[in-house]
């Protein structure tokens, strides 16, 4: 059995089936791991949910922030953005079933034979992983739950943009959803930023650094896997930290990790011109 982890799909499921093919993957033999951020902006949302989820227990799935907002869209929470391609998902006949399969996912995925565990965006750097795994539980009872309307209401905004134990409500539960599915930069006193998307390499505030280069508790041991970032193109710079998100959807490739072994497989977008940034 092998452990196949992907970055960001994001509806770019002719993409993902040709990784697949590539790898020679055994849904009855192998496990697929996904970054999160399944839906919005490729051509195939809706095919992507179908298929993942037929998957059964051979996919693993954390959620990201377009799937996020998916939920919200889908109740008449928020507006769908300019870019965003989900109408078809919206009008499928299986859309309920889908989105309470989605809503059911967690934000934080540890394996179970490796030090290894999957977030969409990362993990703040003052939490151990033992913690992140059990903040992300609140959020997933909350979601998973008979209110889950009222979280999804609550979800959006940049505040609180620092985490304190003494949290409560809706203010803690936002922070730990926009550290797992929104977080890149963070300020030296771990304070989240939510303006900059740049590369490093581009950041001109020196104020500002990855969330994986803040010293802190949360790279001592366990490997990080996540995606979100495509600007990064997969460079974190840090043994313990793997990028996955390489920008299908923008034209770029897709990109999956044979954990085992360590092999990277690509796959270049089929259509180069399908988004623009």
């Amino acid at each position: 059995m092998a452990s196949y982890f992907v970055g960001d799909v994001q509806g770019c499921l002719d993409e993902l089936q040709a990784l697949l093919e590539q790898c020679k993957f055994s849904r009855k033999k192998d496990q697929l791991w996904l970054a999160g951020d399944l839906v919005a902006r490729g051509p195939k949302s809706l095919e992507t949910l179908r298929f993942v989820k037929d998957l059964g227990d051979s996919a693993h799935i954390v959620l990201g922030n377009h799937d996020l907002h998916l939920l919200a869209v889908a109740n008449g929470i928020h507006r769908a953005k300019r870019r965003d391609n989900l109408q078809a998902l919206l009008d499928a006949p299986d859309r309920d079933e889908l989105l309470d399969w989605l809503r059911q996912q967690p934000l934080i995925k540890k394996h179970p034979d490796f030090d290894v565990v999957m977030v969409h965006a990362g993990i703040y750097p003052k939490w151990k992983v033992s913690k992140a795994l059990k903040l992300a539980k609140e959020v997933q009872a909350e979601l998973a739950g008979d209110n889950y309307l009222q979280l999804l209401q609550n979800m959006y905004g940049n505040e609180p943009a620092h985490w304190t134990d003494e949290l409560v409500g809706y203010d803690r539960l936002r922070c730990i959803i926009n550290v797992f599915t929104r977080m890149r930069y963070c300020f030296p006193d771990a304070s989240l930023d939510f303006d900059s998307k740049l590369p490093p390499n581009k950041n001109n505030n020196p104020n500002l650094k990855p969330w994986f280069e803040i010293p802190g508790k949360h790279l001592k041991q366990t490997h990080i896997i996540f995606g979100h970032w495509a600007a990064l193109m997969g460079k974190s710079k840090h043994a313990l930290v793997s990028g996955l998100d390489t920008g299908c959807v923008w034209g770029n490739y897709l990109s999956m990790l044979r954990w085992d072994d360590q092999r990277m497989y690509t796959q270049a977008c089929f259509n180069k011109n399908m988004i623009k940034p």
